[in-house]
């Protein structure tokens, strides 16, 4: 049985954006098994300088990220689509073990299949040390982002 991730491609402007909404609805959950679904069982991603390849190194890969990202609430926007291609700006607020915080900034390019299931990741990431009184991604850890919290271009990030 096939596996399939609606929307699947080719995007239209709306199937993307609700693609773009699954994916940090999805990663705010901070559940490794579950992110790992919507990735194609030998999905290939680079993310900072790891390469990671299938869902078993995704779910390792995941639980190692959210042991050390405390708090980690994820704000995901679509800057651009084509055919079975998305490009996504992002930016996440998390606090270490130790408790000092940090806003990360990135861009990730994804490829899907023809199941709509992620078949690859390129992700590259930059992090900015901020204080705590500086967080801008304020919502209970319950669920995901609020439909009314600001994106990120209404943050001015």
């Amino acid at each position: 049985m096939t596996q399939s991730r609606p929307p699947i491609p080719p995007f239209t402007m709306d199937t993307a954006i609700r693609k773009v909404r699954a994916a940090e609805d999805a990663w705010n959950t901070c559940n490794p098994e579950r992110v790992s679904l919507a990735y194609a069982a030998d999905s290939y991603w680079r993310n900072r300088r790891e390469f990671i390849s299938g869902r078993a190194a995704i779910v390792a890969f995941l639980t190692r990220k959210w042991a050390r990202e405390l708090d980690y609430r994820l704000i995901k926007e679509l800057w651009t689509f084509a055919g079975n291609r998305i490009a996504v700006r992002f930016a996440y607020e998390c606090h270490d073990p130790a408790g000092d915080w940090f806003r990360s900034y990135g861009n990730e390019n994804w490829e899907f299949d023809e199941n709509g299931l992620m078949r690859l990741r390129f992700a590259s990431i930059n992090d900015l040390p901020i204080r705590e009184a500086d967080r801008k991604f304020h919502w209970d850890r319950s669920g995901p982002r609020p439909v009314d919290h600001p994106g990120l271009s209404d943050l001015a990030l």
